[in-house]
Order: C-alpha cells, then sequence, then structure tokens
C-alpha cells in the first residue's frame, strides 16, 4: 500500500515546489518589466498616434551640435555632427508612474517597436548613424505618453556658397529637415523652444559662428494626375559662418605684396644693368603666376570674379607693367646708345673730310637728329624717377579701394551661384 501512495506524495510534492518557483519568478505588478511588457500589447508601430483623430502628431525638433568641419568651397559642402532629437507626444505608450522613475528608457530592440517620424534632411549628400559599440539611438516614454527620441549621426549637407567676397566672405549655410511619407494633414514638425545646443568645445579652424535663425520651410508637390497639390511639414536652420581671413593675410596677401615691392627695385637699378633687371622682372611675374594658381587651386570654377581674383590679377598688372617698363628704359638706352657711337663716328669722319666748312649746314642738321636720339637715356632715367614715385602711389590707392569695397560691400544673399 505505501508502495502505490509513495509515487503519489511524490508527484504532489513536485506539482508543488513548480507553483512555488512560478510565484516566486512571477512578475509583480506594477514592476518596470511588467510595466515594459504591457506597454507594447495591442500596440501597432505603423499607425500614427493620433491616426483616428482629426489633428497631427506635432513633433519638436532639436539639434546638439558636436562638431562642424570639412568645409569644402570646392565641393559647397560641409560635414556636421550632431544629436537629432525628437518630442512627440503618443497616447498609446502612456503608463502609471512608478515610484522613482521619470521615465522608461528602452534600447534598440524595443525602439524598433515604437512608432518614430519619418524626418530626412534634404540637403544631405551622405550621411551615417553611429553604430559603435551600439547603435547610438536613444528613447525615453513618459507616463503621459510623451516620447523623446535621440540619435547621433554626421552628415555631409551641401551649402550654397557665394564666394564673391572670398576671402572676406560670410557664408549662410542651411540644415532642412522634412517629412518623406506624412503630409501636413497627419505630422507637423516645429522647433523646440530652445532649437540649437553646441558643445562647449566646438571650435572652427576659419571660421566663426555668428546669427542663427530658424523658419518653417513647407513643401507643395504634385500629388496626382489631376494636378492637386499635397503638402509636407519642412523646417530649416539657416546659420552664418564668417571666415576668418588671418591665414589667407599671412599666406596670400603679404606675400603678394612684397612680390609686387620687389619688382620696383628694378627701378633703382642702373639703366645698363640689364641682365639683373631682365632677371629681377621674370622672377617676379613667375613667381606671382605660381602664387595665383595656388590660391585658386581650392576653388570652384564659377562664372563670376571672386574678392581674391581681383586682388591676384592688379598684383600680377602691376609686375607686368613693371616688366614693360623695364623694357621701354632697355630700347630707350640702347637707341641712345647706337646714335651717341654714330654722332661720333660721323663727326671724326667730317672733321678728317675735306671741305668741311662746306658741309656745315647739313652736318648741323645730322647733329640736331643725334641730339634727340641722344635724349633717349634721359628719357630712361626720367622714366624711372617717375616709376619710382608712380607705381607706390598708384599700388596705396588700390589698396584703399579694395580694402574698403570688400568690407563693407554685402552680397544679396540671392544672389548664389
Amino acid at each position: 500500500m505505501w508502495t502505490l501512495l509513495l509515487p503519489c506524495f511524490l508527484a504532489a510534492a513536485t506539482v508543488t515546489r513548480a507553483e512555488q518557483f512560478e510565484t516566486s519568478t512571477s512578475k509583480p505588478p506594477g514592476s518596470r518589466q511588467q510595466v515594459l511588457d504591457d506597454l507594447l500589447k495591442n500596440y501597432d508601430p505603423r499607425i500614427l498616434p493620433n491616426f483616428e483623430e482629426d489633428f497631427p502628431v506635432s513633433v519638436l525638433v532639436q539639434l546638439h551640435i558636436t562638431n562642424i568641419d570639412d568645409i569644402s568651397e570646392s565641393n559647397m559642402e560641409f560635414s556636421i555632427g550632431t544629436f537629432l532629437r525628437q518630442t512627440w507626444n503618443d497616447s498609446r505608450l502612456s503608463y502609471n508612474a512608478l515610484p522613482n522613475l521619470k521615465a522608461l528608457e528602452l534600447d534598440t530592440r524595443m525602439m524598433e517597436k515604437v512608432w518614430v517620424p519619418d524626418l530626412f534632411i534634404v540637403n544631405e549628400k551622405k550621411a551615417s548613424v553611429h553604430m559603435v559599440t551600439v547603435p547610438n539611438k536613444l528613447m525615453h516614454v513618459y507616463p503621459s505618453g510623451k516620447v523623446h527620441y535621440s540619435v547621433r549621426i554626421t552628415a555631409t549637407l551641401k551649402c550654397s556658397m557665394n564666394l564673391r567676397k572670398y576671402p572676406l566672405d560670410h557664408q549662410f549655410c542651411n540644415i532642412m529637415m522634412e517629412s518623406y511619407g506624412y503630409t501636413t494633414d497627419n505630422l507637423v514638425f516645429e522647433w523646440n523652444p530652445i532649437p540649437l545646443e553646441i558643445d562647449r568645445s566646438l571650435s572652427l579652424a576659419q571660421f566663426d559662428i555668428g546669427e542663427i535663425e530658424t523658419r518653417r520651410c513647407d513643401k507643395s508637390y504634385i500629388g496626382d494626375t489631376d494636378g492637386n497639390t499635397v503638402n509636407f511639414t519642412c523646417i530649416m536652420m539657416q546659420f552664418e559662418l564668417i571666415r576668418n581671413f588671418g591665414y589667407y593675410i599671412t599666406q596670400i596677401y603679404i606675400p603678394s605684396i612684397l612680390i609686387v615691392i620687389l619688382s620696383w627695385v628694378s627701378f633703382w637699378l642702373d639703366i645698363d644693368a640689364v641682365p639683373a633687371r631682365i632677371s629681377l622682372g621674370l622672377l617676379t611675374v613667375l613667381t606671382m603666376t605660381t602664387q595665383s594658381a595656388g590660391a585658386r587651386s581650392s576653388l570652384p570654377k564659377v562664372s563670376y570674379i571672386k574678392g581674391i581674383d581681383v586682388w591676384m590679377a592688379v598684383c600680377m598688372l602691376f609686375v607686368f607693367i613693371a616688366l614693360i617698363e623695364f623694357a621701354f628704359v632697355n630700347v630707350n638706352t640702347r637707341v641712345g646708345k647706337r646714335h651717341q657711337q654714330t654722332k661720333k663716328m660721323q663727326t671724326n669722319l667730317a672733321k678728317e673730310a675735306d671741305g668741311e666748312q662746306e658741309d656745315n649746314t647739313p652736318n648741323e642738321g645730322r647733329l640736331n637728329h643725334w641730339n634727340v636720339f641722344a635724349s633717349s637715356r634721359k628719357n630712361a632715367r626720367i622714366m624711372d624717377r617717375f616709376s619710382r614715385v608712380a607705381f607706390p602711389v598708384a599700388f596705396i590707392v588700390f589698396n584703399i579701394v579694395y580694402w574698403s569695397v570688400y568690407t563693407f560691400w554685402q552680397p544679396s544673399k540671392s544672389d548664389v551661384a
């Protein structure tokens, strides 16, 4: 009999232990794990939060910029690293508040089960979400159903630059964000009351960040064959980049000024020092050509004239005219020498020839003609003396006009290449 009852007692004990284990491992009511399990029951991420109601979902957008680099004038683009933050309300995710718990923090596996706005960056060329060591995403869900979503991205964005004042220019670059599939009837993007945060360690090599503006840029597209338009929500942030031109002063402007001044040394050399003067003139022209090509190598081939083009062209013109001035002086010097020699030979022949008195009148005419050519050396020296004053004065006047115009002139924002 005991043999028959023993298995029954063992089975009952096993059941009791299993019930106790199940009770001990069951989720206590109101625990975080229980809230997370219940949060997504009957939740469909394919449907917008307010789909069954008559008003669109309002999404607040904020940017936290960590770095701005690789600002390229040649490609008209810049790279930016940012935390893109979005906040909206989803009543389906509301829950009873738990003690000492401000919000539920979801991991990336649960984020995939929650609806998020279909925001994309309109002027983006390429972008990536950071994945080391896990996807750099964050989602907090508050008891009221408010959702805070953040993702860390690095993007290369298009920036249409106006280079007419380069390198004394200010650039205006945009970040435009738009909904890809939801119209304004269902989704609206708005800027957060604090739309932008900038990392304190952010520093740019060539630029300072100036004024920042935020505004709406809603788009209308033709939606069907009847020509009806469909509106999509869009927001834009425009920030001013003020170029620091200290690098260009030391690397372009000062060297080119020195090259122009070097070309003036030719005016102080003797008019007979032909090798020295021609070497100096050719050296300054070639050096100016090389520097001009280097200054424009990183710039796009735009159809308008840039500030750096004006500067380089005028500096090239100054050194080229200095070389032409040497050619004028050299020609006059050689003409004067040749005719002085001819004059001496003719004078000697005239003295030795018979009938010197009979040929007096023609010889006087020749002497007057020779005196004209003999004055060529004098003209050459006068040209050098004039150039010593005229060239510096003209260059100073050009500098006053150039720096005044390109400092105070502001091209129109809409006048962009």
